[in-house]
């Protein structure tokens, strides 16, 4: 098997949401296989020191702030890459956020308007950026983060409802830009131990709980998802579009059925 194909030498990728977890394991992992790799989020203070991780493996890192849910700040992104760079090859969406844990039927309009600005409009605006670059280079790949509650009805609400939006924008964005060989995917990762679910697995009831409806009986880490970035990033994956892969240790599946109840 030639493993050059997963090589990344000499493209250049942007991570949103790269200062922890998911992204900055994608970020690294991508500066392993020879990517340059900007990492943005709202705060240059948590970026700052995985630019220099990734600048250390002798690639370029790059820090860049940005609330991507801003369209004003995603565009300023894009054009600071354009002229660092003069190129734009990977794009990561993986900022997320959600300000709410309630219940659906109280939800108000401002966390609402908060969780569909960062988790969907912001891929969507980016990605269309970047494709109208990629259109002009030869092609690109744009990789979306989204959810198992975008594929299973969860109880966090519009989160899901926008996790799920993620998923079918990624098959429409794949229809239409794979005559520009613009590949758009997905990741659906389950419970991974990031900041965004420490509710879940820093509370020892709730994370026993969930890990009784895991068939691998454990949470996720965040590096157990760059690999696959990686793959949908490179010559690997080259005929690989439209597609969301779940990374969930088996939990869409449901609760392991051979595990003894007490």
């Amino acid at each position: 098997m030639d493993l050059t194909q997963f090589s990344l030498e000499g493209k250049v990728a942007v991570v949103t949401g790269g200062s922890r977890g998911i992204g900055r394991a994608a970020a690294l992992a991508m500066a392993d296989a020879g990517a340059h790799v900007v990492v943005s989020s709202r705060k240059i203070d948590g970026l700052e020191p995985v630019a220099a991780e990734i600048s250390s493996k002798g690639v370029k890192g790059l820090a860049i702030a940005a609330h991507v849910g801003k369209m004003e700040d995603a565009k300023a992104l894009i054009d600071q890459v354009m002229q660092q760079f003069g190129r734009l090859d990977i794009l990561v969406n993986n900022a997320g956020t959600n300000p709410y844990f309630g219940k659906l039927i109280d939800q108000d309009e401002t966390t609402y308007d908060i969780t569909m600005n960062v988790n969907l409009k912001s891929i969507f605006f980016l990605s269309q950026m970047a494709a109208k670059i990629m259109k002009t280079r030869g092609g690109g790949s744009i990789i979306n983060t989204s959810s198992i509650g975008g594929i299973r009805a969860g109880e966090l609400g519009v989160y899901c409802v926008s996790k799920a939006a993620v998923i079918m924008m990624t098959q429409v964005m794949a229809k239409e830009w794979g005559q520009y060989n613009i590949r758009v995917n997905a990741i659906a990762p389950g419970i991974i131990k990031t900041r965004l679910s420490e509710a879940l697995w820093k509370n020892p009831e709730v994370n026993a709980k969930a890990v009784a409806q895991i068939p691998m009986l454990r949470l996720g880490e965040p590096q157990e998802l760059a690999g696959i970035v990686v793959f949908l990033a490179s010559r690997a994956g080259s005929y690989v579009t439209g597609e969301t892969i779940v990374v969930d240790g088996g939990r869409v599946h449901g609760e392991p059925a051979w595990l003894e109840k007490k």
